[in-house]
């Protein structure tokens, strides 16, 4: 029997800032476990469902692959296979397949979606990406910063591009983590006014990517035209000239900074190739610390203390 109110991880806020770091710190020990050899099976017999209206690679490959490394099994589910909203009243979508499967994740466009599903789901809801937050990919960043620097609390991050998705992600990561947002943004692609002034002091927002970055701990870019505005990319291209994340910038930052990028990358327009190759570069730990962080969170939401 699933309790009647499960939790759900829609938005980075569903979990307070304790949670988060025992997330994290769960994250780095299973990674560790993994890296041994160890087997832990906390979720034999569960399944996870996994709708994707929106491809990707990554999400998949990690999710399938967490839920194998923790004994359960992933269920995939195509644009072919569900359309949420079309067809079947998502309502009722989750009313079904919440009786069937033992937790959901989303990946779609309208973030409303998710939050529908999670309302009428008997198991938890995983949002694995919205029009509007990724609070998955932040997991995974804050993870690899800790493990490479200690707790950011008291930090200074440096978004430098679209207020999309990620940035708002971001945004709700300094609130919850402590650490100060600059976010540079060409004027007409700010994040979400309201999310901004929730976040007050934690989160400013300016058009110079220079004065972001300057004396920055991190600075984090991600593509120009996600998903669903390639009919933009020209504008974007012409709106984010300036935007690129080169050595020039990241010598404004500190000299121990880290950069990361959710990937996939477009070296040459948001970031240089010479940033992203580095030998130094964090990138690859940030995408493989998805598959850790997210066994965290399966193991978090259905075998809480398992």
């Amino acid at each position: 029997m699933h309790p009647s109110a499960p939790r759900h991880f829609l938005r980075l806020l569903d979990l307070s800032g304790d949670e988060l770091r025992a997330l994290l710190a769960r994250a780095t020990a299973l990674k560790a476990m993994q890296q041994r050899g160890e087997r832990h099976h906390p979720l034999a017999g569960k399944t996870l469902g996994m709708i994707f209206e929106k491809s990707s690679t990554r999400t998949r490959v990690s999710f399938e692959v967490g839920m194998v490394q923790l004994g359960g099994h992933a269920l995939f589910l195509s644009p072919r296979d569900t359309q949420l909203g079309r067809g079947e009243p998502i309502e009722d979508a989750a009313r079904v397949l919440s009786r069937m499967v033992d937790c959901v994740m989303i990946r779609t466009f309208e973030h409303a979606k998710v939050e529908t599903f999670a309302r009428h789901s008997r198991v938890p809801v995983i949002n694995a990406l919205t029009d509007q937050e990724h609070p998955l990919q932040l997991l995974a960043d804050m993870q690899t910063w800790f493990e490479h620097r200690g707790d950011i609390a008291g930090r200074t991050v440096a978004w430098i591009g679209d207020g999309n998705n990620m940035c708002h992600s971001y945004i709700h990561a300094a609130q919850r983590f402590g650490f100060r947002l600059r976010a540079a943004c060409p004027e007409g692609y700010e994040p979400d006014a309201a999310i901004v002034a929730a976040a007050g002091n934690r989160c400013e927002i300016v058009h110079d990517p220079r004065a972001a970055a300057e004396g920055a701990d991190l600075v984090v870019t991600d593509v120009w035209a996600s998903m669903g505005q390639e009919d933009e990319a020209a504008r974007r291209r012409q709106a984010f000239a300036g935007y690129l994340v080169d050595d020039a910038l990241m010598a404004r930052a500190k000299p121990d900074a880290l950069f990361m990028h959710c990937l996939p990358a477009h070296r040459g327009e948001e970031v240089a190739a010479s940033v992203i190759d580095r030998p130094d570069s964090v990138v690859w730990e940030e995408a493989e610390n998805r598959l850790h962080s997210q066994k965290a969170l399966l193991e978090f939401l259905l075998a809480p203390g398992g």
